[in-house]
């Protein structure tokens, strides 16, 4: 295992992807400060073929096509734009989907014909103000055809959240510290961990209040109509578990779960266990545990039926990069500077070890002849390896790993 190349980005990394197996590679990510997008297309040696800038809204957000047109969500002058930016690096079709002034897409899913898009207050780095406005839109996800006509637009009322392991201390409590009652967000944003999943006929639209209490809305695709609702919660990591079913998981104030949804939005199954997981062609569920504590008490486990858990190796460290798996069932991903893999047999192997402890991680892309590309804050890795090509799954292979787009048709 070599590292074949590693190159610098004009700024911290937030998406790669790549329309083909072989490459190349394009990078969205900030430029000299948060308002500032850049778009890159370079290949593995790291050779920019082209690169532009657009203004930015302090979260870039990019979803590339079958094609090689990326679609980059951008501020203008008359609201939001959803331009393709086309494989030569010029400007190809887009939509202006209507929308209120202090709106802004906070995420949005690329369909085979149109967009689906979770909308919500825009952000203050963008209004430029320090306190929130008196009068906040109300969030809301809306699905569009590629021209940007709305098919339809379904609000989204967050309502009254709590959670047993939230506290409060103050004058109503005596000073005493105790469970804080049910309250109303002032502030409510999409959730920091795949906020908008689409598969199938359904959609999986997650959002969040300033403290990280969240719910997830599963709405219907053709109509918008909302099917079920789950419980306020600590958010987590998420991800496709087959044709219009989802894992949640939940992490913090004491959670640490995964559940698994079906098509109505009913949970089947749940886990004592909370990663960033892959789910391979025959549904079974892996990844590596995302435990808040140091020294680590993670490992890769496999969640197995009846709610058992299958311990795969220990993990050292903290930050690690989501994972990819080629069509073995090797799992492979970056943690604690080194670039580990897994097997279908639950034993760990080291790839490539050096000094590194940065935090900002991206996900692990595993493309043709065994290359593994991983982002590090403003910088790109590539490994050559002895891995298979990529696997053919719900989650998070096919177009949710190569092209960054969260979708299962």
């Amino acid at each position: 295992m070599t590292l074949s190349s590693r190159f610098t980005m004009p700024g911290q990394i937030r998406a790669v992807a790549a329309s083909d197996p072989s490459g190349p590679l394009t990078v969205t990510g900030y430029g000299p400060n948060p308002l500032v997008t850049v778009i890159t297309r370079v290949d593995l040696s790291g050779k920019v073929a082209w690169q532009r800038t657009y203004p930015g809204t302090g979260r870039p957000q990019s979803r590339l096509s079958t094609d090689g047109t990326l679609w980059l969500a951008c501020p203008d002058r008359d609201g939001q734009l959803l331009e393709g930016v086309l494989s030569d690096g010029s400007t190809g079709p887009t939509a202006r989907p209507e929308c209120r002034p202090d709106e802004e897409i906070g995420a949005f899913v690329l369909l085979d014909n149109g967009f689906v898009i979770s909308w919500v207050s825009g952000s203050r780095l963008v209004r430029r103000e320090r306190s929130r406005p008196a009068s906040v839109p109300e969030p809301r996800v809306a699905r569009y055809t590629r021209e940007g006509e709305c098919l339809w637009s379904t609000p989204i009322a967050l309502g009254a959240v709590s959670f047993p392991g939230v506290v409060e201390m103050g004058h109503r409590t005596g000073w005493e510290i105790r469970p804080r009652r049910p309250w109303v967000p002032e502030e409510i944003g999409i959730d920091h961990w795949e906020p908008l999943l689409v598969s199938a006929d359904r959609i999986a639209a997650s959002f969040t209040d300033t403290q990280g209490i969240g719910r997830t809305f599963f709405l219907d695709l053709d109509s918008g109509e909302t099917v079920s609702v789950t419980a306020p919660a600590p958010t987590g990591r998420k991800a496709i578990a087959g044709p219009g079913q989802f894992l949640l998981g939940s992490q913090g104030y004491g959670a640490f779960t995964t559940g698994h949804f079906g098509r109505n939005g009913v949970e089947t199954a749940r886990w004592a266990s909370h990663g960033a997981l892959l789910v391979d062609k025959n549904g079974s569920v892996s990844g590596p545990e995302l435990i808040n504590s140091q020294p680590s008490r993670s490992r890769f486990r496999r969640l197995a039926s009846d709610n058992a858990l299958v311990d795969g190796p220990a993990l050292t460290g903290y930050y690690t990069s989501y994972p990819a798996m080629d069509r073995e069932g090797t799992a492979v991903f970056w943690r604690d500077g080194k670039l580990l893999a897994v097997d279908t047999d639950l034993t760990g192997h080291e790839l490539f070890a050096m000094d590194d402890s940065r935090a900002v991680i991206g996900r692990a892309l595993l493309l043709s002849e065994g290359s593994v590309v991983v982002p590090l804050d403003n910088e790109v890795l590539v490994f050559r390896t002895p891995l298979g090509p990529l696997a053919e799954g719900p989650w998070p292979c096919g177009e949710a790993n190569l092209r960054g787009n969260p979708l299962l048709s």
